[in-house]
């Protein structure tokens, strides 16, 4: 298992001296996520993509990935996962997961054929066209019925802090938590790349068949985009907080998909961008 972060010598100037020392950063490497599904009497092996990632909980990243790119609609369908090794490069053994499914059922190859390169800055931009993305969400307005108490939103970031391990020590790098109507925290994980530890935090609840997400809270530690929303409403969260502030494309996405999205939180102000209803004094 691949450390998330790791020791490097630097040098800092400080009060005036040079100084060397040792510095934390946050380990970035290449993921290939493969899919590999029965189609008729043959196994078919496909690459779906390959993104910067920070080792670690790769198993949800490729099932969160899957899901939230509409491969996959359930858990339900995976056989196993295969961390491979490709025989050369000793580095590159614990960097290939494939994803396994049961006979029965074939995703679609229109979908497969669209094979990215995905930075672990940017999601979306993979994309060969937005609109890819936008018929990737099951656009709904979700019932009222989750209540949340503005005061209770406010504490999150602070709870953000305690659990974020990675960010304690590196400081670069992003965390999509989940926590339940209470504020009671849930799930953490984290990733150079936010939408990948947002796909890490799917695959994860997929895995323990928690969705639909329609009784949590998604709090992101960076700014809400498009693509965050975008996986958001695949796993059926009706409220997304962010640290950060919001993008004119995630507020159109949240208005549409019935999400309430909220930016700037912290413990005295709240942005309330889409659908206020939800958030109660």
């Amino acid at each position: 298992m691949q450390s998330a972060s790791k020791a490097i010598p630097i040098h800092r100037w400080k009060k005036g001296e040079l100084q060397e020392l040792d510095d934390m950063v946050s380990v970035e490497e290449p993921l290939e996520i493969r899919l590999a599904f029965y189609s008729q009497s043959s196994k078919e092996r496909h690459q779906v993509s390959v993104t910067m990632r920070t080792p670690g909980h790769d198993e949800d990243l490729a099932i969160g990935f899957l899901f939230t790119e509409n491969l996959i609609p359930s858990f339900e369908l995976v056989e196993s996962i295969q961390r491979l090794d490709p025989g050369f490069r000793r580095s590159q053994r614990d960097n290939i997961i494939q994803v396994n499914l049961k006979p029965g059922y074939q995703p679609d190859i229109a979908l497969l054929s669209r094979h990215f390169y995905t930075t672990s800055s940017c999601g979306v931009c993979g994309k060969t066209s937005i609109d890819l993305v936008q018929s990737l969400v099951e656009t709904r307005i979700a019932p009222p019925l989750l209540q949340i108490k503005a005061p209770v939103i406010a504490g999150l970031p602070e709870k953000l802090e305690d659990v974020q391990k990675e960010f304690a020590s590196t400081g670069a790098i992003h965390a999509a938590a989940l926590f339940d109507h209470r504020g009671e925290f849930i799930a953490l994980r984290e990733d150079v790349g936010r939408h990948n530890a947002l796909d890490k935090l799917i695959g994860h609840c997929l895995r323990e068949n928690l969705l639909p997400l329609d009784q949590h809270l998604l709090l992101l530690s960076g700014r809400a985009s498009f693509e965050l929303l975008q996986k958001a409403s695949m796993a059926g969260i009706q409220v997304v907080a962010a640290v950060g502030a919001p993008s004119s494309l995630a507020v159109q996405l949240a208005e549409d998909a019935g999400i309430t999205l909220l930016g700037f939180v912290k413990r005295e102000r709240i942005n309330i961008y889409t659908h206020p209803h939800r958030i109660s004094e």
